[in-house]
């Protein structure tokens, strides 16, 4: 992996701390938000780990059932 690869998957990672930041912060489970955007837990999972890259309709969807603000998933 190169620097810049490295680069996006760091930012990719900290998008999913912010998720699961605000997640938890809400006390919904992994299994409660993948029922409101419409996926499986497994997908929040790889998601919050940093290991799975979806569309920015996704996130935004996240965002929305988080009623967080999309740029607070992604200062970094």
């Amino acid at each position: 992996m190169n620097d810049e690869q490295e680069k996006v998957q760091a930012r990719i990672h900290s998008l999913g701390q912010q998720i699961r930041a605000h997640r938890i912060a809400q006390n919904l489970s992994q299994q409660r938000l993948a029922l409101m955007v419409h996926t499986d837990q497994a997908v929040i999972a790889r998601i919050e780990a940093g290991k799975h890259n979806t569309g920015i309709a996704k996130y935004i969807e996240i965002a929305d059932a988080l009623d967080a603000p999309f740029n607070s998933l992604i200062n970094f």
